[in-house]
């Protein structure tokens, strides 16, 4: 009986433990376990003395060169004394691991274990190191350009929009909101000016779920799948809109974020211009992510994409917008 063709798969965690062990030369015996499934995959190791990660990205999710420069950005960040997982090469003094999947070709890099937990729930102190630790990482990487994404009116509103045209009703109230909005930030962008706006690479992925913090409060930022170019300040919109999602009292919200500008400003300031477009940021990277939602619907998006969903997620963004005064 021939095979039939699958578009994704969950690669033997057992199977795969040894595969990398033979790599990379780890310590018998090696433990392997899916930790996480989502866009790519993520394997913990464990070979008795050390933890690692083996991220396994989707079949044609990024090519190899978007890797290779993700990979560039964080042995950067590594060398610079920033706090970040770093990836790890083989015995062969190879980063980037080729696999058959039965989908096809899918690449594999094995990433330092970020010591420390996930916590949620963001204490004033967790807010004020977060801001330093993003700093740093901006720093670092300001001017710089990768050979990946760039994000811009194009890839932050305007292909999202036409995914979310293909999953939701283009007549409902709701997608009126989104089509209005999209071209009122558009035209806000253009006032955008390099003089005081920083560019250069942006994570635009950091929140909890993303870092690790120890029992010292110190912060190891992972997971630069999304990185690219662009306004830095896309990042500060970022953690804008996870404390905005996560923290329900405005009071809380509004002392976390504070702490978070001044663990940031520590480190280097931000500018007039961009504390005002932080706001605006903010709503183009919940359309982002929306129309990565939908762009990923066959392998995550499925589980909870809908349309009720989708009036819900709006719901917040005009709860933002009104909160803000924005396109009054």
């Amino acid at each position: 009986m021939n095979s039939f063709p699958v578009y994704d798969s969950r690669l033997s965690a057992s199977h795969l433990g040894a595969f990398l062990q033979e790599c990379y030369q780890l310590n018998d015996p090696i433990h392997c376990r899916i930790l996480k499934t989502g866009i790519s995959h993520s394997y913990l190791l464990n070979d008795g003395v050390n933890k690692r990660i083996f991220r396994l990205y989707s079949f044609n999710w990024r090519t190899k060169l978007e890797i290779e420069e993700e990979l560039r950005l964080l042995n950067l960040l590594k060398d610079n004394g920033a706090p970040v997982s770093y990836p790890i090469a083989d015995a062969q003094g190879n980063f980037i691991q080729e696999i058959s999947a039965p989908e096809g070709l899918r690449y594999g890099v094995l990433f330092s274990f970020a010591e420390g937990q996930k916590i949620r729930i963001f204490t004033d102190e967790i807010s004020f190191n977060v801001g330093a630790a993003m700093a740093r990482f901006h720093k670092i990487t300001q001017e710089l350009a990768l050979k990946r994404v760039t994000y811009n009116t194009d890839t932050l509103l305007f292909a999202p929009l036409q995914w979310a045209k293909t999953f939701f009703a283009t007549d409902s109230e709701t997608m009126t909101f989104v089509e209005s909005t999209t071209y009122a930030l558009a035209s806000k962008f253009k006032e955008i000016s390099r003089t005081n706006v920083r560019v250069g690479t942006v994570h635009l992925d950091i929140w909890y779920d993303n870092m690790h913090i120890d029992t010292n409060g110190n912060i190891t930022l992972f997971d630069f799948d999304f990185c690219g170019n662009g306004w830095q300040c896309l990042d500060l919109a970022y953690f804008n809109v996870q404390l905005f999602n996560i923290e329900p009292d405005p009071e809380e919200y509004r002392r976390k974020l504070n702490r978070f500008f001044e663990g940031y400003e520590t480190i280097t300031k931000i500018s007039d211009e961009e504390k005002g477009f932080i706001p605006y940021l903010a709503v183009s990277i919940w359309f982002f992510y929306l129309g990565i939602q939908c762009q990923r619907f066959d392998d995550w998006g499925n589980l909870f994409i809908s349309e009720d969903y989708f009036k819900r997620f709006i719901a917040i963004i005009q709860k933002w917008c009104i909160h803000h005064q924005l396109f009054e």
